[in-house]
């Protein structure tokens, strides 16, 4: 018996054409991407009837109604959207239960002190140019106008024209869908094929924890919360409502947007009302103005999305805590108003966590993205068909409420076995210590001179020399570095002094064409040593200060750090507002002898008692009893943490303080502080420092990217490594 596919369902074409464009990707690899353009021509299909159907469907979907029944659509539509907004808000507090308890800690981040993106609800919803809303697709905009309009159209009398004129256009974009749609399986082969041979799934290993905890969260929203809803609430049977709602979640799920299905949501509602005798007027205007109103909010797919942040603030090592959820589920669906490039990040500031991070989502959102979309598309099927049978009569609030405590309960016991699930079969180490310590210099090196004596100061003849001049003369560099001094100048696991310092002075030796010897020197005495020669200059994150500079001459700055407060993780939120740590009684906080004596901590902090901490491993091991907080420079801190990962780095909001870091040069030698002012202008323009920073502060360690593995190339050797790459 053979298979005829001229013979298989719709549903049925669609699936194997999943599949078959997923085989195709897996066996050609990243050549497989190539088939996007037919998948971008299916979606532009779909695309241009969308936006004409909206309105149609808005405004001859309510200008066929009276006002009464037009105001009952919009308050029992509205309380359904935010009751499913409300289950799902609740889902989400679950989740933590799945993190298995790891140790945790990440490099600094630029979302510390950087400004939060803002959401502008008034371009997103008010239509002050509806013509520009439709040309760019601002959905939400083109929804609020259309319904503006349709509510308008029935104060209007002799309207039964305009709104047949709307009802045969809506027909007439439905039939134009429907003949777009007999296309998928050529569309949904060439997306599918694309993606599984462009998508890196080596990359989504550090996810892996985010990636199965959302699965099952949207395993449990999609086919058991949602369809047992309509279940148990409304006359439809579990069965009949994932079938209807089958082909608009695989055909979203395949083209990544949910916009594409908003017809077949809308005709797929109407023939199961029909065949359960509930089609009418009112429920079919209910329908049409509930699929793309419902369309143009949150749905159930992008709230789960903003999962994310928990999974964030867990994997650096700084989970939310309880009192943290009210705000999360409240400021999680506000920003889901907005696109989730701009939803992520405003959150990850809100709640302080590394705008880094943001990549992370990025790469997770390959595969969340396309579950997000199919969920999307049984939100919409659900909102329709509870709306419809609200609008009938046939409706049970309290069946509803009691599935959604059914639901959350089933979620918190999947998540707790799930989460000793994760914590026995994923092997877990915590490497933030490791990887700071086998961290090397980017590269080339200069010459390293060893000595198993440490220089002397210079004759007197020498001292009389030129400092630059006689750095020529007899090929060395000397450069001076204390302890304590992450991430600018320390000793990696090799016994090698690196860092951001030390790359820095290897990239100006070999411009200088000498070789180095780096020397290990007393902070005390760093002045004598610059002055008797014994060193030529000092580095290791040195903080510029009139006091500093009557002791030594400081180069130009070449990086500004950010004060901040260094806390045990449990107490981040308590040091997240400048104005909270201020209004503290009782406040004792740490400072190095510097801060105490030459830095701002007095005045920035009148109410606190400075503890003098001579070195930041005495606070990070605990020596240092009784202090609540160290004060401390931020990029700094946060490498300390790789070291001692029980803390964390907080730049307080309201508290924006730089400090400038720059070299410590000799007194009396202008012409070698000009030249190494002129070698930072030339590091900086270059792009030197960023590289630097880049690696040495963001912990960012660029990897040659490998092609893609497929069968094609790797196993049967069809596709050459050049071919594969497009040489």
């Amino acid at each position: 018996m053979t298979l005829n596919p001229l013979k298989l369902s719709p549903f049925q074409r669609v699936i194997a054409s999943l599949f078959l464009g997923i085989f195709v990707g897996i066996f050609l690899g990243e050549p497989a991407g190539k088939l996007n353009i037919l998948g971008n021509i299916y979606i532009k299909l779909l695309q241009m009837t969308v936006i004409p159907y909206i309105m149609v469907s808005l405004i001859g979907g309510l200008g066929r109604l009276n006002l009464k029944m037009a105001k009952l659509i919009g308050i029992r539509g509205g309380l359904l959207i935010l009751f499913l907004w409300l289950l799902t808000a609740l889902t989400l507090t679950f989740l933590p239960l799945a993190y298995p308890d790891w140790t945790s800690a990440s490099f600094f981040s630029t979302s510390m002190v950087a400004e939060s993106a803002k959401i502008n609800f008034l371009d997103l919803y008010i239509p002050a140019n509806p013509f520009y809303a439709m040309a760019n697709t601002i959905v939400p905009a083109i929804v609020v106008f259309s319904i503006f309009l349709g509510v308008a159209l029935i104060t209007v009398e002799e309207r039964e024209g305009f709104i047949l004129s709307m009802q045969n256009l809506s027909d007439a974009l439905m039939k134009m869908a429907s003949v777009v749609a007999k296309t998928a399986p050529v569309g949904i082969f060439a997306l599918s094929a694309a993606a599984a041979g462009t998508l890196r799934v080596e990359e989504l290993s550090r996810l892996q924890v985010y990636l199965w905890v959302y699965l099952a969260a949207w395993l449990i929203l999609a086919f058991f919360a949602l369809p047992t809803l309509a279940a148990r609430a409304t006359p439809f049977k579990y069965k009949e409502v994932l079938k209807e709602a089958r082909l608009a979640m695989v055909t979203a799920f395949a083209t990544g947007t949910v916009l594409v299905v908003l017809p077949m949501i809308a005709e797929k509602t109407k023939q199961l009302l029909e065949r359960k005798g509930l089609k009418s007027e009112t429920t079919v205007s209910a329908v049409d103005a509930l699929v793309p109103t419902a369309y143009s909010f949150p749905s159930v797919g992008t709230i789960l999305g903003i999962g994310f942040i928990l999974f964030a603030a867990w994997f650096v090592g700084s989970p939310l805590s309880v009192s943290d959820y009210p705000a999360f589920c409240v400021m999680g669906i506000l920003t889901a108003f907005g696109s989730m490039a701009v939803a992520i990040p405003f959150m990850l500031d809100f709640f302080k966590l590394p705008a880094d991070l943001f990549q992370l989502y990025l790469l997770g959102s390959v595969f969340t993205m396309r579950f997000a979309t199919a969920l999307a598309a049984m939100h919409g099927v659900i909102i329709c068909l509870l709306g419809a049978c609200a609008m009938a009569g046939k409706l049970s609030w309290r069946k509803m409420a009691e599935v959604a405590a059914m639901s959350l309960c089933v979620t918190a016991v999947v998540m707790f076995v799930l989460g000793f699930v994760l914590t026995k079969a994923i092997p877990y180490e915590y490497k933030g210590y490791k990887t700071l310590v086998n961290m090397e210099l980017m590269g080339p090196l200069a010459k390293i001179k060893k000595g198993s004596v440490p220089p002397g100061p210079l004759s007197l003849d020498e001292r009389a020399m030129p400092r630059l001049q006689l750095i020529k003369r007899r090929g060395v560099l000397r450069v001076g570095y204390s302890k304590d001094r992450l991430p600018f100048a320390f000793k990696n696991a090799k016994g090698q002094v690196v860092g951001y310092d030390m790359e820095l002075v290897h990239a100006l030796a070999r411009d200088l064409g000498v070789a180095l010897n780096i020397v290990k020197i007393d902070w005390k005495d760093v002045e004598t040593d610059l002055d008797s020669g014994r060193i030529d200059m000092a580095v290791g994150g040195i903080t510029i200060s009139p006091q500093r500079a009557l002791r030594f001459v400081f180069s130009k700055s070449y990086l500004d750090e950010y004060l901040g407060v260094v806390v045990p993780d449990y107490r981040r939120n308590e040091f997240s507002s400048y104005d909270k740590i201020r209004s503290m009684e009782g406040l004792r906080l740490g400072v190095t002898p510097f801060r105490y004596k030459e830095g701002a901590a007095q005045r920035l902090f009148p109410n606190a008692k400075l503890v003098v901490v001579k070195s930041p491993r005495d606070f990070f091991k605990g020596l240092i009893k009784g202090v609540d907080a160290l004060v401390y420079t931020a990029q700094t801190a946060t490498a300390w943490t790789l070291v001692y990962p029980r803390w964390t780095v907080v730049i307080p909001k309201g508290l924006r303080y730089e400090c400038p870091m720059a070299f410590a040069l000799p007194h009396g030698q202008m012409q070698w502080c000009w030249y190494i002012n002129t070698w930072l202008d030339t590091a900086m323009k270059s792009g030197l420092t960023k590289k630097v920073y880049d690696y040495w502060i963001l912990g960012k360690q660029a990897k040659a990217q490998k092609g893609r593995w497929s069968i094609a190339k790797d196993v049967l050797g069809w596709i050459t490594t050049e071919t594969y790459q497009g040489r």
